[in-house]
């Protein structure tokens, strides 16, 4: 499967919804475009992972590292993620305390504390 990646923004947060498979074949077109994101000035991110059907370890590792650059940049990381078996894979790597992770669009860009980890 393919992955797909469109950007819009909302409550002047940059959502990225991504789709498909975030593998180690398709991590690193995730990468770029976080990258992309930061670079070009956007401080606020929001990655929607409601389309992700499969996340491997690669794609934590991308996750975790715009997450770090966006920290740099004095900017703000989230995920939006309703998905139990994405959720599990946060529990399980304990990333789940590391991430804002909301059930919606809209608690993300609210940033309030309705979080899934909450």
């Amino acid at each position: 499967m393919e992955l797909s990646l469109a950007t819009r923004t909302v409550e002047e947060h940059t959502v990225l919804e991504v789709g498909g498979e975030v593998d180690v074949y398709t991590a690193p077109r995730l990468r770029e475009r976080l990258v992309e994101l930061v670079d070009s000035g956007v401080r606020d991110v929001v990655v929607d992972l409601g389309g992700v059907e499969f996340l491997d370890s690669t794609g934590l590792g991308v996750l975790v590292g715009a997450m770090k650059r966006l920290r740099v940049a004095n900017g703000s990381f989230s995920l939006v993620c309703s998905k139990e078996a994405l959720l599990k894979i946060f529990r399980i790597t304990a990333l789940d305390q590391v991430f804002p992770i909301f059930p919606t669009i809209e608690a993300a860009t609210r940033g309030s504390d309705d979080s899934a980890n909450s």
